[in-house]
C-alpha cells in the first residue's frame, strides 16, 4: 500500500515535457489487429525514466541472468478491444531451469497502486531466486504507471511545494487551502491525462494480466501479488477463475472494506506498528535514546509533531521538515522492522534540531529521488484509487469522523482521515464500494497475512479468504512485523510459498509461521 501522502492528492499542474510524453503514449491506430496474437520484441532494458523513478539500467543477476524489456499493446478501452491501444512496459529474466523444469512465467505486482514493477523486480530479484529455478520472473508497469502511459499531474518543482503543505488542517484557512489544492490537482490530472483516466481501473489491469498471460504463452496465470497486488489478483480471479494457475497473495488488502474503513484500518495498523517499535526500543539491554518508556517515546514524538506544525525544522536545504513530512517519514519506517534503527536515528536528529533524515524518508515515501525528480506514483495512485472506489468524502464528513480516527491513533489519525478527501473532486466516477473477488472454480490461492502488518492489517487475509469463496483461499499466518511476509525471509513462510509455486504443494489451511 502507498504512503500517507499518496492517500491524498496534490495541488499542481504538469510540466509540458511530461505532458507531451503521456499524450504521445496512446496510439490512435484502430483496426482489426488481434492483440492476443502479438509477438513481444524483448530487448536489453533501458535506464528507468523519470516516471519510473530514474536510476541506472538493471544489472545482470549474479549468474549473468539478463534483464529484458518489451512493450505489450493493450486496448485503451477494453469495451472496444479493436480500438485505440496503449503500450504496457514489461520486464523479465529467464528461468535457470531447462526442459520440463520450466513451469512458465510468474508475474509479479508489487502494489501501490502505482508501483513500477519494471524497476521493483530487479531491485528484489535475489529474494525470488529460488522461484527462478522453474519460472521466468516477469513484472510490468500497470496502465497509468511508469512507462505504461503514465498519469501526469505535476512537475518536480510543484511537487516539492505541495509536499511542504499542511495535510492536517487546524483551522478554516488551512482547511480551505487543502481542499483547494486537492481540487487543483485533480483538475490538472484531468487536463493532462484525460484520455487514460477512465481506463485505469483495477478491472482494466486484470484484463491486461489475462492478455499478458496469453502473449507470454501460458495456459494459466501464475501470479505473485503483494499489497495492492493482492486486490488486483483477486479481481483477476473473479473475472477469470478458470485461468488461475498457482497464485500467492502476500500483505493482503481487505476486499470487503470501503475507503473509509480501509483508512481507519491502516490508522490502527500503523499505531500498532509504532507501539511495537516503542516496546522494542525500550526493551533492549542498552538504553533507548528516544524515550525512557514506550509511552514516553510516543509522547515525545507527539510533542515533536506538534512543534513542527508551528515551526518546521531545517531539513535538506532549501526544504524544511514540516509536520506532514515528518509523519510521512515515520510511516515509511514502519513498513519494515529493518528500518526501525533509521527511525531512531531520525528522531534523535530531529530532537537536536536536524530534520534531514526524516525528510529523506519522506522523500522515499513520496517517490522523490536524490536529484529532485519524482516518479509518477502519487498521480497513478490517485487515478487508480479514485477510478476504483465509488465513495466521495467531503470536509464535513471527515471532520465528523476525526474523533474515531484520533482514538485509533493520536499521532496518525488526523493525517489518515484527511487523506479521504483525495477523490472528492475526481472527474471519473468510482466503480464500486469495494472490489468483487469471489472466484468459484479457481485453483487454490495461498493467502499470507502478517500479524504486525501496518499497511494491510492482518484481518484482511481472513477477509480475502472468505471473499474468494469456499475451497479457493488458503490462509497462512506469519507472526511477524512489517509489510508483507515473504520478504521477511522467514524460512517457514518462504518454504510454504516456494512449495506451492514450485511443486504445487498447498500447505494446510491455518498454518502459522513464527
Amino acid at each position: 500500500m502507498p504512503s500517507l501522502l499518496r492517500l491524498r492528492a496534490a495541488a499542481l499542474t504538469a510540466s509540458a515535457v511530461l505532458l507531451s510524453t503521456v499524450l504521445a503514449g496512446c496510439s490512435d491506430d484502430a483496426g482489426d489487429e488481434d492483440v492476443t496474437r502479438q509477438e513481444l520484441s524483448w530487448k536489453a532494458c533501458p535506464a528507468p525514466d523519470e516516471a519510473q523513478g530514474g536510476g541506472p539500467a538493471p544489472t545482470p543477476l549474479p549468474d549473468d541472468g539478463e534483464w529484458q524489456c518489451a512493450t505489450m499493446k493493450a486496448p485503451l478501452d477494453w469495451s472496444d478491444p479493436k480500438g485505440d491501444t496503449i503500450g504496457l512496459e514489461l520486464i523479465r529474466v529467464r528461468t535457470t531451469g531447462t526442459g520440463n523444469d520450466r513451469i512458465g512465467s510468474l508475474v509479479f505486482n508489487f502494489g501501490g497502486p502505482g508501483a513500477s514493477g519494471v524497476t521493483t523486480l530487479p531491485a528484489f530479484a535475489e529474494d525470488y531466486e529460488k522461484l527462478r529455478t522453474r519460472y521466468d520472473l516477469v513484472s510490468f508497469d500497470p496502465r497509468g504507471v511508469g512507462r505504461s502511459d503514465p498519469v501526469i499531474c505535476a512537475n518536480d518543482q510543484q511537487l516539492d511545494a505541495y509536499f511542504q503543505q499542511d495535510g492536517t488542517p487546524d483551522d478554516a484557512a488551512e482547511r480551505t487551502q487543502l481542499l483547494d489544492s486537492t481540487k487543483e490537482f485533480n483538475d490538472a490530472c484531468e487536463e493532462n491525462s484525460e484520455k487514460v483516466l477512465p481506463h485505469v481501473r483495477t478491472t482494466d489491469a486484470a484484463r491486461d494480466l489475462d492478455l499478458m498471460r496469453q502473449v507470454l504463452g501460458d495456459d494459466k496465470l501464475h501470479y505473485f501479488g503483494i499489497s495492492y497486488g493482492t486486490e488486483l489478483g483477486g479481481v483477476y480471479a473473479h473475472l477469470f477463475p478458470e485461468r488461475v494457475g498457482r497464485a500467492v497473495f502476500d500483505a493482503v488488502v481487505d476486499p470487503t472494506r470501503d475507503p473509509e474503513q480501509g483508512a481507519l484500518g491502516q490508522t490502527k495498523g500503523f499505531q500498532l506498528a509504532l507501539d511495537n517499535f516503542a516496546e522494542d526500543c525500550v526493551s533492549k539491554t542498552e538504553e533507548c535514546p528516544i524515550g525512557d518508556s514506550a509511552q514516553d517515546l510516543k509522547d515525545r514524538i507527539g510533542t515533536l509533531l506538534d512543534d513542527l506544525d508551528r515551526t518546521p525544522l531545517p531539513g535538506i536545504f532549501p526544504r524544511q521538515l514540516t509536520q506532514t513530512a515528518a509523519i510521512s517519514g515515520i510511516l515509511q519506517t514502519l513498513y519494515s522492522k529493518d528500518l526501525w534503527d533509521i527511525l531512531t536515528d531520525g528522531l534523535e536528529e530531529a530532537y537536536d534540531g536536524n530534520g534531514s533524515t526524516l525528510l529523506l524518508l519522506s522523500d522515499s515515501s513520496n517517490g522523490r529521488s536524490e536529484n529532485g525528480e519524482y516518479d509518477n506514483s502519487t498521480a497513478a495512485y490517485t487515478a487508480i484509487s479514485c477510478a476504483d472506489a465509488k465513495p466521495r468524502y467531503d470536509a464535513a464528513y471527515v471532520e465528523r469522523r476525526l474523533p474515531e480516527f484520533r482514538a485509533a491513533s493520536p499521532l496518525f489519525g488526523d493525517a489518515l482521515a484527511w487523506g479521504m478527501i483525495g477523490c472528492t473532486d475526481w472527474t471519473v466516477p468510482g466503480a464500486a464500494d469495494h472490489p468483487d473477488v469471489s472466484a468459484p472454480g479457481s485453483a487454490p490461492i495461498l493467502v499470507v497475512g502478517n500479524t504486525g502488518d501496518p499497511a494491510t492489517p492482518y484481518e484482511g487475509a481472513r477477509a480475502m479468504v472468505n471473499a474468494l469463496g469456499k475451497g479457493v483461499g488458503v490462509e497462512l499466518t506469519y507472526r511477524g512485523q512489517g509489510h508483507g511476509a515473504y520478504d521477511s525471509k522467514n524460512p517457514c513462510v518462504q518454504g510454504a510459498v516456494n512449495g506451492y509455486l514450485l511443486d504445487g504443494k498447498v500447505p494446510p489451511a491455518g498454518t502459522v509461521c513464527t
